[in-house]
């Protein structure tokens, strides 16, 4: 067992002379800085990350560019500063950083449209506008070695040029049509509905013309205007993943086929930058394929292939290397048990570097291209993102987490694995109790680990009451920091958090996932109440005070094990899967769903099935907004919870079980009041019926 303690004091009640931190109260909790994304700029002198702050009325995040020094000895600077924020940051070849943003232009004549690409010189002075369009901009690519940029952005399928399009938006928006007509699958995402709108790639030229007139663009975008090289490919852009060789001449993307009865797969296609030709390189039946970085002599793409699952076996990612010109798809590293997410090629082409969920970490592992060995190059208790590498192959950057700090920027030495943390716009802020790794045997063998979080005076004298937090996903782990499910704001409550990583979860190799493929009430489930059983029989856990709690594949597991047993003195099931045979038609990815869920398996892991079992307190919260997990489950878990459970609501109506609706939130509750009237709701609920000490709603709910 391996233990890491804070210097934080208990965060128990009752120790009313506790040093207080952050996660004691929820309004200094919620105004943490949060830091996300890295992009390196091509001489290896800069790092930019975005963080992201509370706004003055504390009703939203503002996202902000802020300059890091690589060699750490300079302090994070602040680099851009509006009320709308910036994001996408990326470095151009000649340094100047571009980003997006629907800040206000100084010298636009018009209304500003939602996000115009902007960029910052490299030798300072103020961001300027480079194109602005009515239907705005997304992504940014940007090649190293070139001066060519490139962005997506959507049309509309009726236009024939941005002239059209504005004219169709416009036209839209005046007669305030919302309507969208669909002939294929899908038509939502999350909490997005596609379309009209369709995802394009452009290349972002000088205009030759002399000027430019079309509608929604400034005087300043007279220099520059949009060239489609994607052409048109209708709704196969969407949510896909796309890439720009160093040299700016290839772009390689992956694209959505259209297949029989409502199905889909992403296959690979190279576009030439100067022509718009493309060339279909990977289209196999049964396989999906995702770009990743291109090397550095613009001859090889890493490829992320995933075998599509079946009723019978789990999906399998594995990495190839694929010529750029097309051919032969090689194997990278075949025989490696993980699924790795390519993130850079060192300069000299011998490897690339990756991270993979490993053993409830993510590390940063190196991997050859010749011969595909695998080494790993971080061995802290820490997951990393973002990866970038320098120019001399000696260092790394990243983002790093865990759940002992938020996500900061480090420097990586890649011949010792050293990681030092930069310099950073916000300290760590103080952890309230210690944290440590336990482990059990399942019935089968298999061994399930979880990380538990203690507030710091738990002991036999002061056993902790107990939550079992289940992940989402289900093809995840816990590994990372998260600000929506974050233990601290429990264990500064005084409740140990329980993080297990059950059968299905990632970071433990494909037989780990396989073990609950399609049986999610099977090795899932005795793997949660198997490592529960061990925490439970320390001296510093009260067995007497647990509740359960989990959103989406935690949330359906909350609901699963409501109806198998009631062990637990409260469950908390968020954005959760209630009756299969009707999720699965309605959530925005049926064709992922039935591949795994036969209707059969459906019927026999239902939790809906079991609800006349339920003697267990439920708090349901549900965004109506969510399109992963259709309202209508939440909808229906709280009727029949009121119908048919064993505390179905008296003679007056009256029932301890409770309903969080969030009209205008999705799968997760993202506005900073909305995460403290959770957090509030939640700890109130445990408080009822964990602790045994009724409290009060939250007064922003107006009760």
């Amino acid at each position: 067992m391996t233990s890491h303690s804070s210097a934080a004091a208990a965060g128990d009640p009752a120790a009313a002379s506790a040093p207080e931190t952050p996660f004691h109260d929820l309004d200094h909790y919620i105004a943490l800085p949060r830091i996300s994304g890295l992009t390196l700029s091509p001489d290896g002198k800069r790092l930019v990350t975005s963080v992201a702050t509370l706004n003055a009325e504390s009703t939203e995040y503002t996202t902000a560019l802020w300059e890091i020094d690589p060699s750490g000895k300079s302090r994070a600077r602040r680099l851009t500063r509006s009320a709308k924020g910036e994001t996408g940051a990326s470095f151009a070849a000649d340094g100047s950083l571009l980003f997006t943003s629907a800040r206000p232009d100084s010298d636009a004549k018009e209304e500003q449209p939602p996000n115009a690409l902007w960029e910052l010189p490299s030798e300072g002075g103020e961001a300027r506008v480079i194109i602005s369009r009515t239907g705005g901009v997304g992504g940014v690519l940007a090649p190293k070695d070139s001066p060519g940029i490139f962005v997506t952005a959507t049309m509309l399928p009726g236009a024939t040029d941005e002239e059209s399009d504005s004219e169709l938006r416009t036209g839209r928006k005046d007669n305030k049509v919302a309507a969208i007509l669909h002939s294929g699958y899908p038509v939502r995402h999350w909490d997005s509905d596609l379309g009209p709108a369709e995802p394009r790639i452009f290349a972002v030229e000088d205009n030759t013309s002399g000027g430019d007139n079309r509608p929604g663009t400034t005087e300043r975008d007279a220099a520059k205007t949009l060239r489609n090289i994607s052409g048109d490919v209708g709704a196969a852009l969407r949510e896909v993943s796309t890439v720009v060789s160093p040299d700016g001449t290839t772009v390689i993307t992956s694209m959505n086929k259209a297949l029989a009865k409502g199905d889909m797969r992403e296959i690979l296609v190279r576009i030439d930058a100067a022509t718009g030709e493309q060339t279909v390189l990977l289209d196999e039946a049964g396989m999906n394929y995702q770009p990743g970085p291109i090397s550095g002599d613009n001859r090889t793409v890493v490829v992320i292939g995933e075998r599509e699952s079946t009723a019978e076996a789990a999906p399998d990612v594995r990495l190839y290397l694929l010529p750029v010109e097309g051919g032969e798809l090689q194997p990278l590293a075949s025989s490696w048990d993980r699924w790795a997410n390519p993130c850079a090629w060192m300069p000299d082409g011998s490897a690339v570097l990756v991270t993979a969920d490993d053993g409830g970490r993510s590390p940063v592992f190196s991997v050859s291209t010749q011969g595909g060995e695998v080494r790993q190059l971080t061995n802290d208790d820490a997951a990393y993102t973002d990866v970038v590498v320098s120019d001399d192959g000696a260092s790394a950057y990243a983002v790093r987490s865990s759940y002992l700090f938020p996500p900061e920027v480090v420097r990586i030495d890649l011949a010792s694995g050293e990681t030092t943390r930069l310099p950073a716009p916000a300290e760590r802020p103080q952890i309230p109790g210690k944290f440590e790794e336990v482990e059990t045997r399942a019935a089968d063998g298999a061994k399930i680990r979880a990380w538990l979080a203690l507030p710091e005076n738990a002991g036999p004298d002061a056993p902790a009451p107990l939550l079992l937090w289940i992940h989402g996903g289900p093809l995840g782990s816990w590994n990372a920091w998260t600000w929506r499910w974050n233990p601290w704001l429990m264990t500064a409550q005084g409740y140990a958090v329980l993080l297990p990583d059950p059968a299905l979860s990632t970071g433990y190799g494909q037989d780990f996932v396989q073990r609950g493929w399609g049986e999610w009430g099977e090795n899932p489930f005795t793997d949660l109440m198997s490592i529960t059983d061990e925490v439970e029989q320390r001296p510093d856990i009260d067995e007497t005070r647990t509740a359960a709690m989990g959103g989406s594949f935690g949330g359906y597991m909350a609901n699963w094990v409501a109806g198998h047993t009631d062990r637990f003195n409260a469950i908390v099931t968020h954005a959760s899967l209630w009756a299969l045979d009707q999720f699965g038609p309605t959530t925005d990815a049926s064709y992922f769903w039935e591949k795994e869920m036969t209707p059969e398996r459906a019927r026999l892991n239902s939790p809906h099935l079991h609800v006349e079992n339920i003697r267990t307190p439920m708090l349901v919260i549900h965004g109506d907004k969510d399109y992963r997990v259709p309202i209508g489950e939440g909808l229906r878990l709280w009727y029949e919870l009121l119908s048919k459970s064993a505390l179905a609501a008296d003679e007056n109506g009256e029932t301890p079980h409770r309903f969080l609706y969030y009209p205008d939130e999705n799968h997760w509750i993202l506005t900073p009041q909305h995460a403290k009237v959770w957090y509030s709701v939640v700890l109130g609920f445990l408080s009822e019926h964990v602790l045994g000490k009724p409290a009060d709603p939250p007064k922003e709910l107006g009760l």
